[in-house]
């Protein structure tokens, strides 16, 4: 359970002197008796002159509750007393929740004004108001259906006309978190009485107080928040920046928690911690992420499954934790109180994460810039502070250490705001990360550019190559289809009219993508337009192939598949690992040889065959049987027989429509009547 924010209005004691001029007298407290009306001469005497005045006390106080003791007849004499500056754990009571009574008898001086106004601080942790046995107000709800309410302005209730009477306040204590000190439960600041109109003016004095040592709180809220809606808008004009996006998560969940702890959206207190949890989660899965990148640990793919099963961890933690503070709204539910210490446990866990990726940056020695080492620097000192702070203020009230509570102490005040060692860290901090992650956007940014042109380039280069026109070859119809994937790819086809009549028919597949992938198709085609001219034989083009990719390429290999038909209808062909061509339906048996680029003195044998008129000769890349669907399923091979009759074009339609994973490249070759030609 998160722990909520007390806001303290001694404020209010202090400028009360200066804003009224009041006096007060308390008499000594009655000797215990039955529950009779107690008389007036025993109570306090206020004389207001139109003011107000701090109702510091001694008040008559009891622990339980009875609805009797609202009556101004119930004699409190036997009653302990308590002054009305601090908590009643702080003065008597230590780690006490439930219910508890103060009294409080007045008589007003012949001067006082007409009517009187009562201005209520915070108090810990729902309350009623009651003014001569009549409930005149309430803040949150009191058991059976207790409510808690996190505001951080006092209470303002109109008591009516000026009368002497009985003031008597109801508190009801919730469960402590783990967090608390034990010294909370009831007024944490004395309640002011006095005329409507200087309560109204101490009231705004309050609010202007407060408004001002928020300042600091607000700029720095408001320095998240712009760093958030900056990254938000990068973001959804490249959604590529996943790192930018991380970063305006982080910013978020910063710049919309305080507005849930300090109760300025009116709030439960259960929603109000409900709401936190899930913004502080947030804000340490999206740190995490951000370290992953800015210190170069991304790469590490377990390191990342890692990373995403803890954030699924957190958020598992975060739903019963949100539980713990209706349990704890009970009073006795100690094992609540266990639930929410053993949740932050597992949370303060969750806080060593950074700690660790920064220690697993430095041992595997990551080359880092000084900007990416300065997020490191105060990453680690930003989570130091919250992990000690989370530690020693866990069970301060068994512990009674104070340590956690003087890290998050203000070290000074700066224009009537305080502030601490986590505000500057955490400032310092969102000024790192913003400028390293705007540093590393746009180094990232441009690479893309130089990538996107590179692939520009490539895709030039390979359209180049690809044929734009079939040659028309007397007694064969040729038809071929080339459907390129989202990336360069390295498939590949050419088609060489023979001299003599026939064609040259040479299909083709580099691994790898992109430009290197672009230049090996170039330096391969090359090769076999300028071989046609020397030799028709398939083996030995594919040999003289292999030559030159060896002599040229700087790893990798390709698969080649060189086809020559002579005029009469004979077929010879050679296989450098590419797959089998289909003959009417049937896949071809071609003797495949090792693919290009692998062995120097590889050989490649031919094969002869002869195709009949009207039969249907298709050669396919691997872009086909490898297209995938949503499922994951291949195309197949059996699918690519089913269809190899088919046209070209509706060959590569069928697998497109699939699912294309890559480049798609299909050749049709028919032998026909002369005259016949490719249309």
């Amino acid at each position: 359970m998160l722990p909520r924010c007390k806001f303290y209005a001694l404020g209010i004691v202090c400028a009360a002197p200066l804003l009224l001029n009041a006096q007060t007298t308390i008499a000594p407290p009655s000797t215990p008796g039955p529950r009779t009306a107690a008389p007036l001469a025993h109570a306090a005497a206020l004389k207001l002159d139109g003011g107000a005045v701090s109702l510091d006390g001694p008040w008559q106080f009891h622990l339980g509750d009875d609805l009797a003791w609202a009556s101004p007849q119930f004699d409190d004499s036997a009653w302990e007393q308590l002054s009305g500056d601090k908590p009643w754990g702080a003065q008597t009571h230590p780690n006490t929740e439930g219910f508890g009574w103060y009294r409080l008898h007045i008589a007003f001086a012949p001067d006082a004004p007409s009517a009187i106004a009562l201005l209520v601080p915070n108090v810990d942790d729902s309350y009623q108001v009651f003014w001569n046995g009549h409930l005149v107000g309430t803040f949150g709800k009191l058991p059976p259906k207790a409510n808690l309410w996190q505001s951080p302005e006092p209470r303002r209730f109109d008591l009516g006309p000026t009368e002497s009477g009985l003031l008597a306040v109801r508190v009801w204590k919730d469960g402590f978190g783990s967090f608390d000190s034990g010294v909370q439960g009831g007024f944490e600041a004395p309640p002011l009485l006095g005329s409507p109109k200087a309560i109204a003016a101490s009231l705004g004095a309050w609010n202007y107080g407060w408004l001002r040592a928020q300042q600091l709180t607000f700029a720095l809220d408001s320095l998240f928040a712009l760093v958030a809606v900056v990254c938000f808008i990068v973001w959804f004009r490249d959604r590529r920046q996943s790192l930018v996006l991380w970063m305006a998560v982080y910013a978020f969940s910063h710049a919309l928690s305080p507005l849930f702890l300090s109760g300025i959206v009116p709030l439960s207190t259960c929603m109000a911690a409900s709401s936190t949890t899930i913004f502080f989660c947030l804000g340490d899965v999206a740190l995490w992420f951000l370290l992953l990148w800015l210190l170069d640990l991304h790469g590490d793919a377990k390191l990342v499954r890692l990373i995403r099963t803890l954030a699924i961890i957190e958020f598992a933690a975060a739903i019963p934790d949100v539980f713990t503070g209706i349990g704890m709204a009970l009073p006795g539910m100690v094992l609540w109180q266990w639930i929410d210490a053993s949740l932050t446990v597992v949370y303060t866990v969750f806080e060593i994460i950074p700690l660790c990726l920064i220690g697993l940056a430095i041992v595997r020695r990551r080359r880092l810039d000084s900007v990416r080492w300065m997020v490191a620097i105060f990453v680690f000192v930003s989570q130091m502070l919250l992990v000690c702070s989370i530690m020693l203020e866990q069970g301060s009230r068994f512990t009674h250490w104070t340590l956690g509570n003087a890290i998050s102490a203000p070290l000074f005040t700066a224009w009537g705001s305080p502030v601490a060692s986590t505000d500057i860290s955490s400032t310092l901090l969102l000024i790192v990360l913003a400028y390293a992650v705007n540093r590393y956007s746009a180094d990232n940014s441009r690479r893309q550019l130089a990538m996107e042109q590179e692939l520009q380039n490539a895709r030039i280069v390979q359209q180049i190559l690809i044929p734009a026109e079939i040659p028309e070859v007397p007694g064969f119809a040729i038809e071929s289809v080339y459907r390129p994937a989202g990336e360069v790819g390295g498939d590949f086809f050419q088609i060489v009219a023979l001299e003599h009549g026939g064609v040259l028919a040479v299909i083709g597949d580099v691994s790898g993508k992109g430009m290197p992938a672009a230049m090996t198709v170039s330096l391969l085609v090359g090769t076999a337009l300028t071989l046609a001219h020397y030799t028709e034989s398939p083996g030995e083009i594919l040999a003289a192939m292999n030559q030159r990719m060896l002599a040229r390429s700087q790893g990798g290999f390709t698969t080649c598949l060189v086809l020559r038909a002579d005029a009469d209808g004979t077929l010879t062909a050679a296989n450098a690992g590419h797959l089998s061509p289909y003959l009417d339906g049937a896949e071809l048996t071609v003797e495949s040889g090792l693919p290009l680029g692998l062995a120097a003195h590889s050989t490649y044998s031919e094969i002869q065959f002869r195709l009949q008129p009207g039969q249907q000769l298709t050669l396919l890349t691997d872009g086909v049987v490898e297209a995938r669907d949503q499922s994951g399923e291949l195309f197949g091979f059996e699918r690519a027989a089913a269809i190899s009759t088919e046209s070209a074009n509706q060959i590569a339609n069928a697998a497109e429509q699939f699912g294309q994973d890559d480049d798609i490249t299909v050749l049709t070759l028919s032998f026909a009547p002369v005259g016949v030609v490719h249309a």
